[in-house]
């Protein structure tokens, strides 16, 4: 078995993840995978419009893994917003990752870190969409046994007929907790110690970019799209973005820009627009 970088393309005018229950539902997607196939998931996360995983695993099965994910989680998404065949175009970068040179040990830095380079927050530990606080804690969240679910319950939790262990726990909010499938004792034997897994953090090419000089937005995408839908009620008496005239357009992508100091990437994020398309309604 190998190390293996999983890695879907970063859409610059769309989200994955539009509100708490998209995340929850990919979440559970995550578990229900990792049952399905049995690769170990060592690191992940779930980001507005991406997500990574680090598997140990053969690459078939890490195939297997993404295309099984985006086949559910896609299916979701089609059943929700009435978009279909949007995730099965979505390229995957699939990446061996060597064992040697601390080249693991950066993987999961890396993946660890998005959020963080994000500017959602300033540590991993307090990103709950992935493997944030499964390492080094002593004070995990230990969540309530799925046992204790009748079969029906678990079902419209996972929105999958999958059965999972009886190990595995879920949260308050009601998704499967990644530490009751997370190698969590192989990646803490990987580091050896919190000091060194700190180090790998700071040190690694997403904690640079917290230094950089134009960092992303600290408003999630998720926050500015539920704004964004007030203001088309508050502003225009309007139910969607798609509903407004041009001039509306533009006076809404400048409330947004002011009111969240969000760039442009942000903006054509939240609202499915092209660069040149937001570009030319803030100029309007």
């Amino acid at each position: 078995m190998k190390f293996f970088l999983v890695t879907t393309d970063h859409f610059s005018d769309r989200l994955w993840f539009k509100d708490d229950e998209d995340f929850k539902t990919a979440m559970n997607y995550v578990a229900v995978v990792y049952a399905i196939t049995g690769a170990r998931v060592l690191s992940f996360i779930l980001m507005s419009n991406h997500v990574h995983f680090l598997l140990y695993c053969f690459r078939p099965d890490a195939k297997l893994f993404i295309d099984t994910f985006k086949k559910l989680y896609g299916a979701y998404f089609s059943r929700r917003y009435g978009i279909s065949d949007y995730f099965r175009r979505v390229n995957v970068d699939i990446r061996e990752i060597s064992d040697e040179d601390e080249g693991v040990e950066r993987a999961i830095a890396y993946v660890q870190m998005n959020c963080v380079a994000a500017n959602i927050c300033p540590s991993p530990f307090f990103y709950k969409w992935g493997t944030g606080d499964c390492f080094f804690n002593d004070n995990l969240a230990s969540g309530s046994p799925i046992r204790n679910l009748s079969r029906r319950a678990q079902i419209k939790m996972t929105r999958s007929k999958v059965k999972l262990p009886d190990s595995f726990s879920y949260s308050e909010e009601g998704y499967i907790l990644p530490s009751s499938y997370i190698s969590t004792e192989q990646v803490e034997a990987i580091y050896r110690t919190p000091k060194r897994y700190n180090y790998f953090l700071n040190s690694s090419s997403k904690a640079k970019k917290v230094l950089e000089k134009d960092a992303l937005p600290s408003f999630t995408d998720q926050s500015i799209h539920a704004s964004a839908l007030d203001l088309c009620k508050s502003l225009f008496r309007s139910g969607s973005w798609d509903m407004l005239r041009t001039e509306q357009k533009a006076e809404m992508l400048k409330q947004l820009r002011y009111r969240f100091s969000a760039d442009i990437p942000q903006l054509c994020r939240v609202l499915g627009l092209t660069y040149e398309e937001a570009a030319n309604l803030l100029d309007y």
